[in-house]
């Protein structure tokens, strides 16, 4: 069965498509899908675009058509936790809809008719994806800028709402109300949190690896554009070709 390999824009899977073997391209639901392998490994590539609803959408895509046996979303998000750096890689444990808001017939984050706020990525995969992040970022620590501060890889939550957070306050608004509730935050990005819940519905794995483009800041809107043409596909396509060799 295949893997699907998931990402929001073309910049951050450019060069996994360049790398596929075989390739095939089937359209489904108005979206362009990729299917062949690569190191070895049957895969479908997709992207889902931006925002929670098309994201869902994909996923649901590529689990009733394409039955694939797990899915992997690679891409940027914006840096939350205070140990998080520009260009470190944040792997998911638990995602988090942090424009979630039913209250007061439920508390704000909680998912209704879940009866939990969290979503839990899949301990296996996440775990060799972690490895294969730590990898990635060891082997292009001074790579990616002028910078020379190594690069790290992280493991944690991450926040997902259908909107660009981009401004100082209200990342640290963001990042003070989930820590206040117990929820030490370390990304943030548009897609992630939907995939997990539709995957939890299917009962498929899933896990997500995040570069960390920017600080979620008022220079997001900077810093965005540039990293993702410079080294979001690259850190992708190390990431992506390192699990695939564990799977």
């Amino acid at each position: 069965m295949s893997t699907a390999i998931l990402s929001a824009l073309p910049e951050e899977q450019a060069g996994l498509v360049h790398a596929l073997q075989h390739p095939q391209r089937i359209t489904r639901a108005g979206r362009s899908f990729w299917r062949g392998e690569l190191h070895g490994r049957s895969v479908v590539l997709a992207l889902s675009g931006i925002g929670k609803v098309a994201a869902a959408t994909t996923a649901t895509a590529l689990i009733e058509h394409f039955g694939v046996a797990r899915i992997v979303f690679t891409g940027v998000a914006g840096g939350l936790g205070d140990a998080v750096r520009v260009g470190d890689v944040v792997v998911a444990q638990t995602y988090l809809q942090h424009d979630m808001d039913a209250s007061p017939l439920f508390p704000r984050w909680e998912l209704p008719g879940y009866a939990r706020s969290l979503l839990e990525c899949d301990a296996n995969l996440s775990a060799l994806l972690l490895i294969a992040a730590r990898d990635c970022v060891s082997s292009d620590s001074g790579q990616s800028g002028s910078s020379s501060v190594p690069r790290s890889a992280h493991k944690g939550l991450i926040a997902s709402g259908d909107r660009f957070v981009s401004s100082a306050h209200e990342s640290l608004s963001l990042r003070d109300a989930l820590r206040a509730a117990g929820h030490e935050v370390l990304a943030v990005e548009m897609e992630g949190a939907a995939v997990a819940q539709v995957c939890r519905d299917y009962d498929i794995p899933f896990a997500a690896a995040r570069t960390i483009s920017d600080r979620a800041d008022d220079t997001a809107h900077v810093d965005f554009p540039q990293f993702i043409q410079t080294v979001a596909s690259r850190y992708a396509e190390h990431i992506v070709g390192k699990l695939l060799q564990s799977l």
